[in-house]
């Protein structure tokens, strides 16, 4: 029989690869030191609309594209009081994600609605877009640009104890042990959750309905929350927990923290075994003499993302090792959003919003017509 059958696994399960810091492209050193923590995507992940237009004066526009698909336009200058040259920054909100242009300013030669749209594939450059003057546009942009993904994070951390094999095993554990309480005070400090004003990451903030506390971070701009399987609440009667399998079955990416066997043994991890359709990144984690030890495994979906571990993969400094282990989730996390799946479920998701709110801006009363459509930007 197929080794998943022996196992009592589907034998059309997910594909998952290991990093465990031994395999050759693991060794390939492109940029530095193969530790060298470093976010990937940095200015494609940048909130441009959040950074560089809310709040400052700026021009909205609301069109259809010659696919006859409805979008929105944003253009603002950055004057040359700036350390930069002049420029244009540009966003249009499509379906197909926010589209991000710096064009060059010249004020001898201010450039039209129309030739910055020509910058962009797909846009019928002859019919000028309408101009949006209710306030209410920010504020939806916003949201549109929150679609993208990877501002604030939610992660999984699931305690393992030495010999469980299945996720309802993990998850029924009610407490963890002492190192597992140092590695939660090293991710993050623990808040009470009643009340909390910050990034709550769907948790409950009212009621203590999903636990009296959390471990929450803010790490390079980016809050982070921590869905722990031993603080969210834990239930006698029911064996696969499914309050905690809510929140920690819907995050892309788990921690696994294991604790290791009486001799020493080292864990026996298999992603097949968590029923989690949505999980995409598993970064197993144990604590050895001293040293955290970690072990990656993704989705053969996801692309390679870095920063690589090191071989062998320890660390002896713990503030090394969280740094690391919080930009491989970050990473991570990012690196999913480019699958086919994600891609498609946030295209469904842009689509349906951008529809809705050209419907609201076109057809409502928040439209209100400029006296010339192809006057030249300021």
């Amino acid at each position: 029989l197929p080794q998943s059958e022996i196992d009592g696994l589907d034998p059309n399960c997910r594909r998952f690869r290991l990093e465990n810091g031994e395999s050759l492209a693991e060794k390939d050193e492109v940029f530095g030191s193969p530790s060298t923590p470093i976010l990937e995507n940095p200015e494609h992940q940048t909130r441009w609309y959040f950074k560089y237009f809310l709040g400052k004066l700026h021009q909205n526009y609301v069109g259809i594209d010659s696919e006859k698909n409805p979008y929105f336009l944003s253009i603002v200058s950055q004057d040359s009081g700036s350390k930069c040259m002049p420029l244009y920054r540009v966003m249009v909100f499509r379906k197909q994600g926010a589209q991000k242009l710096a064009l060059p300013y010249n004020p001898q030669q201010k450039l039209t609605v129309k030739q910055i749209l020509s910058n962009f594939a797909l846009m019928d450059a002859s019919k000028s877009p309408k101009e949006v003057f209710s306030a209410d546009i920010q504020k939806d942009l916003l949201l549109l640009e929150e679609q993208e993904g990877s501002v604030n994070f939610k992660f999984g951390v699931v305690y393992m104890k030495a010999g469980q094999k299945m996720d309802d095993e993990m998850l029924s554990n009610e407490y963890g042990s002492a190192d597992f309480d140092d590695f939660l005070a090293l991710l993050g400090e623990k808040v009470r959750l009643k009340d909390w004003e910050r990034y709550r990451g769907g948790l409950d903030v009212k009621g203590d309905m999903t636990g009296k506390y959390s471990i929450y971070t803010l790490y390079e701009g980016h809050e982070i929350m921590f869905h722990v399987s031993t603080l969210l609440p834990f239930s006698r009667d029911n064996r696969q927990q499914v309050e905690r399998k809510r929140h920690i079955g819907n995050d892309i990416v788990n921690i696994i923290f294991v604790d290791e066997g009486p001799n020493g043994e080292e864990p026996e991890f298999n992603p097949n075994n968590i029923k989690s359709q949505f999980t995409h990144v598993f970064a197993v984690v144990t604590k050895r003499s001293r040293k955290y030890r970690i072990s990656v495994y993704c989705d053969e979906t996801v692309p390679p993302f870095g920063p690589t571990l090191p071989n062998p993969p320890e660390f002896e400094d713990p503030a090394v090792f969280r740094d690391f282990l919080l930009v491989k989730l970050i990473n991570g996390e990012k690196a999913t959003f480019q699958t086919p799946t994600f891609a498609r479920k946030r295209e469904r998701t842009l689509e349906m919003l951008i529809k809705d709110l050209y419907e609201e801006y076109v057809h409502d009363n928040k439209m209100k017509h400029p006296k010339s459509q192809s006057h030249h930007y300021r």
